[in-house]
Order: structure tokens, then C-alpha cells, then sequence
């Protein structure tokens, strides 16, 4: 019977997946479409990666609320660096390098100096948001728009002369690497351990600081490579943005199975829950619902995330 109930619940969210496309599909003409599945892909791509990244750091027992902001600064120092004639592969690696020491100064924050992780990476959240303004002066920044200008880039991060969206390739090789990272590697093993019971991880001689450090600090990579996928698709950086983003990632890896008490969760999860949150994204963009109505139902999204995650838990311990 237990199996059973598992199976169940590690069913609902592609279940819940294809409810929500089946509906879309009736609810608006327009849903059923090429260009709207490849919009849906297109939003997908950087929620991924920061779902893949901060599910490391959920199933360790921690948080991090400063995913969207690192990501758009890094996005925009990125740009700036472009606007400044630094060559446009350069600046790419300078983004993942900057988001990934983001994530580490959030692990040594919360591993080392024992900062709660919800308090240090919600002032890392307000930080990133102003060094990205600070830096480029609360300047728009942008990326190359057309295949005219650095056209391999915009082929390699975002579509390919004939449209095809490579970004959905990328996404899908991290997801396989995620996936064996947490499963056939030493960080996947200490990542559950420490999430189920650090303590006792710590007594049987383990150095919880350095692995925890190390969750963050992936975490802040998988923003970086957001970051790159972001750009590509978008091209344009505002200054002050970010803010909300991590809600989405957060719901999708919540929603995928992850448990916020750490030591339960799985990428597969994590990877339906990312396109469940585009589908609905986009869905209701495709209804004529404006921008409020979008908050408010993701919103809803990330109540009901927890609410089941709650329910989860407790049917664990009975």
C-alpha cells in the first residue's frame, strides 16, 4: 500500500502537467500551436536551470532566495562588459564566474559563518539587485538581437538559422548531468545525508562546511548558465529585475517532489515542474490575462507547492 501511495504522489506533477496543457489548449484558440510550444520552451530554459541548481540546495535542508537577482546581475555585468567591447565569449564566461562566487559567498555565509540561510541569501538577494545597478548605472543592458551581429551566439544559446530553439539542448544535457550528479556522485550522497540528518553527518567525521559550500556554489553556476540562456532569448537586461523569479523555481522543484525539509527530491521532478510553471506562464498569456493575473495564480502555484509538500510529509511519517 505504501508503494502504491508513492508511485501515486511521484505521479502527480506529470499528471498535473498535461491537465494544465489539455486545458490551455480548450480554454484559448491560440495555445495549440508551434510558436506557442516554442515559447513555452523558451521560458522554460532559464527557470530550469535555476530549479536544477536550488534543487541541490533544497534537498541539503537550505534555501536560496537570491537565484533571480544573481542571474539577471550577472546577465547584466555580462552586457556591460559587451557594451564595452569585451568580447562577447569572454563576457559569457564572466557571467557564470560571477553568478558561481555569488553562490559560494552564499555557502560560506551559511556553512561557515553560520548566517541562517533564509537571512544570508535574502541580503545576497538585495545585494546582487544593487551591484547589477551599481555597475551598469541603472543602464539597460542588451545582448545581439539578430543573426547579423555575432550570429554564432545567438545559434548556439538561442535558435539556429531555421529555428530551431538550441537552448532546449542545453537544458536537457544539465538535467543528465544533475541527474548523475545527484545519484552517482559523492556530492548527491552528502547532499541527502546532510538534508536528512547533518548531525550525524557531521559526527561520522564528514565536513559538512566544505559540502554545503559546495551545494551553493553550484547553485550560484546553474545561475550563470540561466543567466547566458536568459540573454540569448530575451536580449534585453533591466536593471532591478530579478525579484520573483526564484518563486518560480522554487514551485517547480516543490512541485516536482522535493521536500522543503531536505533530504527528499529528484531532477525528474524538478524538470516537469520547470515546464509545468512555463505552461502556465504562458497559458495564461495566451487567455488575454494581464500581468496581475499571472501573479496571482503563480502565487497560488507556490501555496499549493507547500500545501503538498505538507501532506507529503505527513503521509511519510504515518
Amino acid at each position: 500500500m505504501k508503494t502504491r501511495k508513492f508511485d501515486i504522489q511521484r505521479l502527480l506533477a506529470p499528471i498535473a502537467l498535461v491537465v494544465l496543457y489539455i486545458f490551455f489548449s480548450f480554454a484559448s484558440r491560440t495555445f495549440f500551436s508551434v510558436s506557442t510550444f516554442v515559447s513555452i520552451l523558451d521560458s522554460t530554459y532559464f527557470v530550469g536551470f535555476l530549479a536544477f541548481g536550488i534543487t541541490f540546495v533544497i534537498i541539503s535542508a537550505g534555501i536560496d532566495l537570491s537565484i533571480g537577482t544573481n542571474m539577471m546581475m550577472s546577465a547584466l555585468i555580462g552586457g556591460y562588459l559587451l557594451y564595452n567591447h569585451v568580447n562577447i565569449w569572454i563576457s559569457l564566461c564572466f557571467v557564470v564566474v560571477i553568478a558561481t562566487m555569488v553562490g559560494a559567498a552564499n555557502g560560506l555565509l551559511v556553512a561557515r559563518l553560520n548566517v541562517p540561510p533564509f537571512i544570508a541569501t535574502l541580503g545576497m538577494m538585495m545585494m546582487t539587485q544593487g551591484i547589477g545597478s551599481i555597475v551598469t548605472r541603472v543602464q539597460t543592458q542588451r545582448f545581439p538581437s539578430s543573426f547579423d551581429e555575432n550570429g554564432l551566439y545567438k545559434a548556439v544559446f538561442y535558435k539556429t538559422a531555421e529555428g530551431f530553439p538550441s537552448g532546449i539542448i542545453y537544458m536537457g544535457l544539465f538535467f543528465l548531468i544533475s541527474l548523475l550528479l545527484l545519484r552517482k556522485t559523492k556530492l548527491g550522497r552528502y547532499t541527502y545525508a546532510i538534508g536528512s540528518n547533518e548531525e550525524a553527518v557531521r559526527l561520522s567525521g564528514v565536513n559538512v562546511a566544505n559540502w554545503k559550500t559546495l551545494i551553493y556554489t553550484v547553485c550560484g553556476f546553474y545561475c550563470g548558465l540561466g543567466a547566458i540562456v536568459y540573454a540569448s532569448t530575451y536580449t534585453t537586461i533591466i536593471p532591478g529585475t530579478g525579484n520573483g523569479l526564484e518563486l518560480n523555481a522554487i514551485a517547480a522543484v516543490i512541485i516536482g517532489g522535493t521536500s522543503m525539509s531536505g533530504g527528499i527530491g529528484n531532477m525528474s521532478g524538478t524538470l516537469i515542474g520547470a515546464f509545468l510553471m512555463s505552461v502556465l506562464k504562458i497559458g495564461l498569456m495566451s487567455m488575454g490575462l494581464q500581468g496581475h493575473y499571472q501573479t496571482f495564480f503563480t502565487g497560488l502555484v507556490v501555496v499549493l507547492a507547500v500545501l503538498l509538500d505538507i501532506y507529503r510529509r505527513k503521509s511519510a511519517e504515518r
